[in-house]
């Protein structure tokens, strides 16, 4: 088994949302779920050629499997350039729902490439939301809403940075709330400039998982918003982390950096 580990979206090299890559691996899937749970990285991915001949990229966070996780998207991506210096693109499936991800090197910047994903129906209640979050409803700027691009995100936009930072969210609820609606957890943002925006997100059950980066949440976010936009993320977990949603059409690709780090 190989072990690839990454920082990924950092702005710095010392920065960046980890991700494991396992190559060569013979686990089944309770044992890359435990695998991933006892790593110190917010998610693992596998990768693997499936029966069709595809690469296939099936993604484990430390409590739960996962239809999609973008950084490490980027991070399996990351490695294949690195083999393979010659390329500048590669295409993966994802293994529990056959997601196409077109992945393209630009520069620096690994772009992965998808299209809007159905997501579950649903009226958000804007005080329980906030209830969720340990915030007013006065702090939340519109209803929330639903996108997805692979893994459903309920989206809330919060009136400014410092509300932002200063969420206190009830993990336990968000992710009771979220297998209750078939949604992948919370990603709370406000604008900060022109096509800039911050965000956080709440997936996870202990704090210290929270995500640098959020690549499905930007996705959905620019699908939300039909808009291209820059994210920012990570920063009061020293961390910092630039995310790039490019969109047109209903069709995104989210874009940032990946490097490597020592096991």
């Amino acid at each position: 088994m190989k072990i690839h580990r990454m920082l990924c979206f950092g702005r710095n090299d010392e920065s960046g949302n980890a991700a494991l890559v396992v190559e060569d691996s013979a686990l089944n899937e309770p044992e890359r779920l435990n695998f991933a749970q006892q790593q110190d990285a917010s998610a693992s991915v596998f990768v693997e050629a499936n029966a069709a001949g595809e690469m296939e990229l099936d993604y484990y966070y430390p409590h739960s499997r996962s239809p999609l996780c973008l950084h490490a998207t980027l991070a399996a991506s990351a490695v294949f350039f690195e083999r393979h210096p010659e390329r500048d693109a590669v295409r993966y499936v994802t293994s529990m729902r056959r997601q196409p991800l077109e992945i393209e090197r630009i520069g620096q910047q690994i772009f992965v490439g998808m299209s809007a994903q159905p997501c579950p129906s649903l009226t958000s209640d804007v005080a329980e939301t906030a209830e969720l979050l340990g915030v007013d409803s006065a702090d939340l700027m519109r209803p929330p809403q639903v996108a997805s691009v692979g893994s459903a995100k309920l989206l809330v936009e919060v009136a400014d940075q410092s509300v932002l930072a200063a969420l206190r969210p009830d993990l336990t609820g968000i992710a009771n709330w979220s297998r209750k609606h078939g949604i992948s957890g919370m990603y709370a943002y406000c604008r900060v400039d022109e096509g800039v925006y911050a965000g956080r997100n709440f997936n996870h059950l202990e704090p210290r998982f929270e995500d640098a980066a959020t690549g499905v949440a930007a996705g959905a976010l620019a699908l939300s918003l039909e808009r291209s936009l820059t994210l920012l993320q990570g920063d009061a977990l020293g961390q910092p982390c630039t995310l790039i949603a490019r969109y047109a059409d209903g069709v995104v690709q989210i874009g940032g950096r990946a490097v490597r780090r020592a096991i």
